[in-house]
């Protein structure tokens, strides 16, 4: 009897420890997964999916401005426009690189010698050919993000309802595949939209063309993200 009792405890002692791992793998699942939504929706609002400069021609200083980012006439005079007036600034010295940055809804260029920044539509700069890609991106984009939040509301589901281990099981894999068949979506949007940039590189209006570019944080989240859940 001495014996037998203290087998007892220590055999019945661990019957709560797996269903209270269960609920915070579930948690910590869940945490990371709303996470992962939240950082996927800002990305796909945000228009800092590729980032870089193109040169653009310097304005002419206007009054008093003598900044480094316009043409300074070299004259006395400057206000007289019967004056001669003579410019300096040669070669590369009459361009200044114009930052920009831009994503799948919007191009924002920096305004030289101003505050603030002038945007245009991103889908107006695209290539008539390319712009089938393009919204072919935004539907999967939209259908990754639908999908990841499929799978975060089947995460809670399993984080509320933890008690039978079964079911527990079955939700934990159907979301698993949500996610990931969210993550290779997200992917294929994205290589879209790098074939659809690249084209508008090289095709788009002339006054829009980067010389260089690199990729932003927005896009390079979906690369961590996938190595992350894979």
């Amino acid at each position: 009897m001495f014996v037998s009792e203290p087998i007892q405890q220590s055999w019945r002692m661990p019957v709560s420890v797996p269903g209270k791992d269960r609920w915070q793998r579930a948690s910590a699942a869940f945490f990371l997964s709303f996470l992962s939504l939240v950082f996927s929706i800002t990305a796909f609002s945000s228009n800092y999916w590729c980032e870089g400069t193109r040169k653009v021609a310097k304005p002419f200083c206007i009054g008093q401005d003598k900044g480094n980012h316009c043409i300074r006439f070299n004259s006395p005079d400057a206000n007289n426009s019967n004056a001669v007036q003579y410019i300096w600034e040669t070669g590369d010295d009459k361009f200044v690189d114009q930052k920009f940055h831009a994503g799948i809804w919007y191009s924002c260029e920096e305004i030289i010698n101003g505050e603030g920044e002038k945007c245009r539509s991103f889908i107006s700069l695209t290539p008539a050919s390319d712009r089938g890609v393009l919204w072919l991106s935004i539907v999967a984009e939209l259908l990754y993000n639908i999908l990841l939040l499929t799978g975060v509301v089947l995460m809670s589901v399993e984080m509320c309802y933890y008690s039978s281990v079964i079911d527990g099981l079955k939700i934990n894999a159907f979301s698993a595949v949500v996610i990931v068949l969210a993550g290779l979506l997200g992917m294929v949007a994205h290589m879209m939209y790098t074939t659809v940039f690249q084209m508008t590189v090289n095709l788009g209006p002339e006054d829009w063309r980067p010389h260089t570019w690199d990729y932003c944080w927005s896009y390079w989240y979906l690369l961590v993200y996938v190595w992350f859940f894979h």
